[in-house]
């Protein structure tokens, strides 16, 4: 790391922390021989927001020996231990994020405080993810009224759209929206049609952020934006995850010129890992936030900025033709974050609760569960269990993804924006029912797999959907405060690096793609499909589970959880919920678990970056083919892909043990996540 970046850590506010002299600390830091040569810790750090490790605990930031934000290349897997807080904690996908949420705990700041730190920092170090110009859905649960909100900052589409808003340019013109190599049947390429305008929805992240913060905000709003705008605007040094979403979209990050001045070096080439970049535009668009709140993003310049950027006709470099998108001032202006009711449902001695529609995650979770709910999942734990979660039981897999199958069934035809198309019976009651889902957990053939199920019919069906490829440009948080109040928050640009447009210091999304292209087929009007000012459906699913009192009424808080990974984020979510819930793993177990699940399709995911998966071929076989996980699922008719899964898993549970009543908290070792609190080990 170079000198800008040893200021930075010498200058931070580091309490009850002794910082070695400077010569001392670019030692560390690699000026003088590199990060290995470095001795043993010669500070120890209060262990509150601090990393715990062997001999004591390191701040992060601080450039000493253990500090979880050394840049360090992109990797299918690292081992975490679980970690143990005594009130507060925050887990989410960077080792900053996660400081900056918990100093404002520490403060005696609420989870919403921590969320607006954690996801002002995100958007600047995990860009490829999350930010300002993309939308979020959080659910929040208050430990004193024992009350239970939902807040929908998703994307909407622009006034001025139309049904065939993604697939013709205009209705005198039925090409394709620029730019475009080949024009398939449906009319647009997913990957193309990400780089034309129309891929832009109104972003809705840090409207839903102000309305919470006003429900539940602590600290003065203007504060939580410090740590954000301190890193922007001194530098930070490029992550793993982040150096690897450089240099795989450098090509279309050329797409807008000022994504490539700043994503790229002059010769075109990807910043590398650890290089330290600044940012201040981002900086100076905190600062807008921090002193005139959301309108700052939603009229006057930074407003313009975006409709200038989604209207773009040329870019790249040679330069090519670009559809522009529709959007005005207008739909920004007038863009409303909305509370919503929860989903919540009952699961054995439980009550699990997630996102409504737009989200299909909460309503598929439920299903999920509802159908395990039949089966006696406790007989089938992982065996050799170890802090990487064991090795799945071959018919817990098969129970898991087959329950899974039946459930994105009826995701993919009936859930889309409930403000547009209405649920069977016209809530979600009919799609939860327990005698339906028992009826759909009938289906499940515990000798062999259905391969793909159809969904359940329904009186007088609302409308065909369809599955639409999401992308991973996506994240998670997991939140408690002092207070016991938590948070639990799914933020998202779309796919990676979003729709490659940049401005004021932030990347656009290019959510509006998780629409259907088409606005009906063969069968009839599709339920995702564009319309006016309307919210794409999405698979997020942030997720709160408490116990279920013995009158049947919702309890304490139990578990908080969710994750990235597009269409996938249900497998993750359900995987992690039936390990704790089912199966008895502790918080970093069940996140660290082997990913696993199926959408509805014949294939069966086995994530193969995980230790305890034998991702090998043998001689003139499938991978996965020295796996006996792999091996009996395929016995039983799965098509097992053993492909890397990426999820970013961030959960924390809430247990009894000699301490007292203490948080414990998982990060998913497939990505930088990282727990921070006032830890101490056991």
């Amino acid at each position: 790391m170079n000198k800008p970046l040893a200021m930075h850590i010498v200058h931070s506010r580091v309490p009850r922390f002794t910082l070695l002299p400077l010569a001392c600390t670019t030692l560390l830091l690699g000026a003088c021989g590199g990060l290995s040569q470095a001795v043993a810790p010669m500070a120890v750090a209060d262990t509150e927001c601090a990393q715990v490790i062997d001999n004591g605990s390191v701040v992060v930031g601080s450039g000493l020996p253990g500090d979880p934000s050394a840049p360090e290349p992109a990797s299918g897997y690292r081992t975490k231990n679980l970690v143990t807080a005594k009130t507060y904690m925050v887990v989410s996908a960077n080792p900053y994020a996660s400081k900056a949420g918990c100093e404002v705990l520490k403060k005696g700041g609420s989870a919403v405080d921590a969320a607006v730190a954690v996801q002002m920092v995100l958007g600047l170090v995990e860009p490829q993810s999350s930010g300002l110009g993309g939308g979020a859905f959080m659910l929040h649960y208050d430990a004193k009224t024992k009350k239970l909100e939902s807040y929908d900052g998703r994307e909407t589409a622009p006034a001025a759209a139309t049904p065939d808003y993604l697939r013709t340019i205009s209705a005198t013109d039925s090409a394709a929206p620029l730019p475009v190599v080949s024009a398939p049947e449906s009319g647009a390429s997913f990957n193309l049609l990400r780089q034309s305008g129309r891929s832009v929805g109104t972003p809705g992240a840090v409207r839903l952020l102000e309305v919470a913060y006003k429900d539940h905000g602590s600290l003065p709003w203007k504060d939580l934006f410090t740590e954000a705008s301190a890193l922007a605007s001194n530098g930070f040094p490029i992550s793993g995850r982040m150096a690897l979403a450089i240099e795989g979209t450098k090509a279309l990050l050329k797409t807008d010129p000022e994504a490539a001045a700043y994503f790229l070096n002059a010769d075109g080439s990807a910043r590398a890992l650890g290089s330290v970049i600044k940012n201040p535009a981002y900086a100076a668009t905190l600062n807008s936030l921090a002193s005139s709140g959301a309108d700052a993003l939603y009229t006057g310049a930074i407003a313009q900025n975006i409709v200038n950027k989604i209207k773009m006709t040329r870019g790249g470099s040679p330069s090519f033709a670009i559809t522009p998108g529709l959007t005005e001032l207008s739909d920004l202006a007038n863009y409303q974050a909305k509370k919503r009711d929860p989903v919540c449902t009952t699961y054995r001695s439980y009550w699990v609760c997630g996102m409504g529609a737009p989200s299909s995650g909460g309503i598929t979770v439920a299903s999920t569960l509802g159908m395990l709910e039949n089966f006696d999942l406790a007989g089938y734990k992982p065996t050799s269990l170890d802090i990487n979660g064991g090795k799945p039981n071959v018919m817990g897999v098969h129970l898991v993804s087959e329950a899974e199958r039946l459930a994105y069934a009826d995701r993919n035809k009936y859930i889309a924006d409930t403000d547009f198309v209405a649920l069977p019976g016209g809530s979600t009651a009919a799609l939860l029912d327990k005698t339906y889902l028992r009826s759909r957990a009938s289906l499940i053939d515990v000798s062999k797999s259905m391969g793909t199920a159809s969904a359940g019919v329904f009186p007088a069906p609302t409308a065909l959907g369809r599955s639409v490829a999401e992308g991973n440009g996506t994240t998670h948080m997991t939140i408690v405060d002092k207070q016991g109040n938590v948070v639990v928050m799914t933020t998202t640009i779309e796919s990676g690096m979003g729709s490659f447009r940049m401005t004021n210091g932030f990347l656009l999304n290019n959510q509006l793609t998780d629409f259907s292209v088409l606005s009906s087929d063969a069968s009839g009007a599709i339920a995702n499909s564009v319309a006016a000012n309307k919210r794409p459906r999405s698979s997020m699913a942030p997720t709160l589970v408490f116990k279920k009192n013995a009158d049947g009424s919702m309890g304490d808080f139990v578990m908080g959880t969710g994750s990235p990974g597009g269409a996938t984020i249900i497998q993750y979510v359900v995987k992690t919920l039936v390990g704790v819930l089912d199966w008895g793993l502790n918080a970093q177990q069940a996140t660290s678990m082997v990913d696993f699940g199926a959408a509805n399709s014949a294939t069966t995911n086995v994530g193969g970056e995980h230790p305890n998966v034998n991702s090998s071929s043998p001689s003139g076989g499938l991978a996965g083919g020295n796996d006996a996980l792999v091996t009996g699922l395929r016995a039983l008719g799965h098509t097992v892909s053993v492909n890397a899964q990426s999820s970013g898993i961030s959960t924390i549970v809430k247990v009894s043990n000699a301490s007292g009543s203490v948080l414990e908290g998982g990060a998913d070792p497939r990505r930088d996540n990282i727990t921070l609190g006032d830890t101490f080990k056991p």
